[in-house]
């Protein structure tokens, strides 16, 4: 059985804003490692071993993709694009941000790249699969 392509794209949404908070866990673990300071959590970062310092920018980078992927999804939601690429945009896009952290945070920055320049793509599909899905209604 086919899940619809709406409904993968709100699940890819809920998706996306879990990933934000998967690297906080690396975070956390490094702040007990490195003496947290919960006084000034900003000021600790500069205390925090290579790989949580990673981590945190791989968080907050998650909140700038959340961004344009949230939209392009619900963009594609609401305009009710059907087609099959959209739904393989939002599972790619799941895909790729997923690798994106892991491989921040291991220091592998050429496919960290990669993997970010594929989530790119998906969100840019959706939305021109979006366009494309409103001018047919003209």
């Amino acid at each position: 059985m086919a899940i619809p392509v709406a409904t993968l794209l709100l699940y890819s949404i809920v998706g996306t804003v879990i990933l934000v908070y998967l690297p906080f866990g690396v975070v956390a673990y490094g702040r007990l490692k490195g003496g947290a300071d919960l006084s000034a959590p900003r000021a600790m970062l500069d205390r925090l071993p290579d790989y949580a310092k990673r981590a945190t920018w791989a968080h907050q980078n998650s909140f700038e993709a959340l961004i344009v992927y949230g939209a392009a999804a619900f963009m594609a939601y609401v305009t009710g694009v059907e087609a099959a690429g959209a739904g393989y945009a939002a599972i790619a896009f799941l895909i790729a941000r997923f690798f994106y952290i892991l491989f921040y945070i291991l220091d592998v920055p050429l496919a960290r790249s990669l993997m970010f320049g594929i989530g790119m793509i998906c969100s840019i599909t959706l939305y021109s699969l979006s366009l494309d899905t409103l001018r047919s209604f003209g």
